[in-house]
């Protein structure tokens, strides 16, 4: 079953579907074999005999959607030097001056709207819609760790270096993804998490 909880991307999007991944984890419905959320829908897979009673489990959803949010985490600041190879690519499509991209990239609080591609990478939204420029035609092979960056709608920073089609703007110093490291120290960053960009 699939079931959608958001119309487009967004906090609001990212709150219900918050709300949807801990109504399933307190309160599964019956037969419930495993659930996978994205940013606005949920898959549901049920074991066999264990149709859902569709109704109840949309009335469910709806009404953990409905809560009130209780988490504000307060926004991770991470020092940027913007001085990327793309950034006056950027700016240049952007009919902006590469301060103007800096400003508008350091002024919004980011949420970690998920992490993937590589371990801890954030996807961080919303962007300014002004800097929403599409990724590079041909991908780069190597990305060096700590290269800050714009695809598309979002933001985000590459915790290992990689390959990658993303704009670099800046780098950072910080470190996001740390192997070594306990569980629960091995990434900076979380869904959920807030992040905001100071300029160094």
């Amino acid at each position: 079953m699939l079931v959608y909880f958001a119309d487009a991307i967004g906090e609001d999007a990212f709150r219900r579907g918050r709300a949807v991944t801990a109504a399933l984890e307190h309160r599964p419905p019956p037969g419930l074999r495993e659930y996978v959320t994205s940013f606005t829908s949920v898959l549901l897979e049920f074991h066999d005999g264990h149709a859902p009673d569709g109704a109840a489990l949309a009335a469910a959803l709806a009404e953990a959607v409905g809560a009130p949010a209780t988490d504000v985490p307060q926004p991770k600041v991470i020092a940027v030097v913007y001085d990327g190879p793309d950034l006056g690519r950027v700016a240049e499509q952007a009919g902006l001056g590469r301060r103007d991209v800096v400003e508008l990239h350091c002024l919004p609080v980011y949420r970690v709207y998920s992490l993937g591609f590589a371990p801890g990478f954030p996807y961080l939204g919303d962007l300014d819609p002004r800097l929403q420029v599409p990724r590079l035609a041909t991908p780069r092979l190597q990305v060096p760790a700590g290269s800050v960056a714009i695809g598309g709608a979002q933001t985000g920073i590459y915790p290992v270096a990689s390959p990658g089609g993303w704009n670099l703007i800046g780098r950072t110093e910080a470190r996001l993804f740390v192997p070594n490291a306990p569980d629960e120290a091995k990434f900076l960053l979380r869904a959920g998490d807030l992040v905001k960009f100071e300029p160094t």
